[in-house]
């Protein structure tokens, strides 16, 4: 068990990093491509990864009501989730686009309150609160550009995007003993990836691939292998052993390892404001995690 755990937080360590880095990768992949045919693609490429692997291993296809869960999860996932998020990016910046994932959590701790199937303490509300804070301070510089009508429309994009991952999060920790996640993965995405596709053809929004760019299809190979297959893997492992508000903080950690990479790659300057932000956010990321640690071993002792 105790190695398993390792494993599980070493998973969602990875999460961390590479999910931070696909921010910058996802608004490099979008610069000259459409954000719906670029990430359609991306998904077609990596679903098929995926189900080719399954099939080499003959493992058995999803058969009837095994199909539901797949066909929400490719909605909620991957055509809501991702293909809204990379719009978003289209339209804001990576760093605010990470600011709306960082959101995602209080969507989850938001749901879960209101089905009641969870109670969450107090001091992991605050430590949440003070995670997005955290967050809000590194991008603080960001915010005058809230008067764009466009970036307002990719700020509200995000939003959609971080509300319907948090559902698609709920949905997967609650079914994912019911059938293999890494074998119905492939089949989101490449429905999803499919039907992505079909819209941005159908309202136009395409390009010719022979003229998409080298540095594209660079960003888009590094979306595919890196993000959708190793973090996705690795998102699921975590999932599945640790507690969902446990593996939700991933978000927090993803703005700072994306400030990072643009300063690293885009010359983007590390300021003081990011560092006080990146000390508030991770002291918010300790407090939900100790707090809820604390929360369940007095549950299992009052059990």
């Amino acid at each position: 068990m105790a190695s398993s755990n390792k494993k599980a937080y070493l998973a969602l360590l990875v999460v961390c990093f590479v999910w931070g880095v696909s921010w910058v990768g996802t608004k490099e992949a979008v610069r000259d491509m459409p954000p719906f045919q670029m990430v359609g693609v991306r998904q077609i490429i990596a679903g098929l990864c995926y189900v080719l692997y399954f099939v080499i291993r003959r493992a058995p296809m999803p058969k009837g009501k095994e199909w539901y869960p797949i066909l929400l999860l490719s909605a909620l996932n991957f055509m809501i989730s991702n293909g809204l998020a990379t719009w978003g990016v289209k339209l804001t910046t990576a760093g605010v686009s990470a600011i709306l994932g960082a959101i995602f959590p209080l969507w989850l701790v938001l749901i879960l309150t209101l089905k009641g199937g969870n109670k969450i303490p107090a001091l992991a509300w605050l430590g949440i609160i003070m995670g997005f804070g955290g967050v809000c301070i590194i991008f603080y510089d960001h915010l005058k550009e809230l008067f764009d009508p466009n970036f307002q429309f990719g700020v509200f994009l995000g939003l959609m995007a971080a509300l319907a991952w948090a559902f698609g999060t709920i949905y997967t920790k609650g079914y994912a003993s019911d059938f293999n996640p890494y074998h119905s993965i492939g089949w989101q995405m490449l429905i999803s990836g499919i039907t992505l596709n079909i819209i941005a053809t159908a309202t136009g929004n395409v390009i010719p691939l022979t003229e998409v760019k080298m540095y594209t299809w660079i960003a888009i190979a590094f979306l595919v292998i890196v993000s959708s297959i190793i973090a996705f893997v690795a998102y699921l492992y975590a999932l599945q052993r640790l507690p969902t508000g446990l593996v939700s903080t991933y978000a927090y950690i993803n703005p700072i390892v994306a400030v990072l990479t643009g300063s690293l790659f885009i010359k983007e300057k590390i300021t003081l404001l990011l560092i006080i932000g990146a000390i508030v956010t991770l002291t918010g990321v300790y407090i939900v995690n100790s707090s809820l640690k604390r929360y369940r071993e007095k549950m299992m002792k009052a059990a």
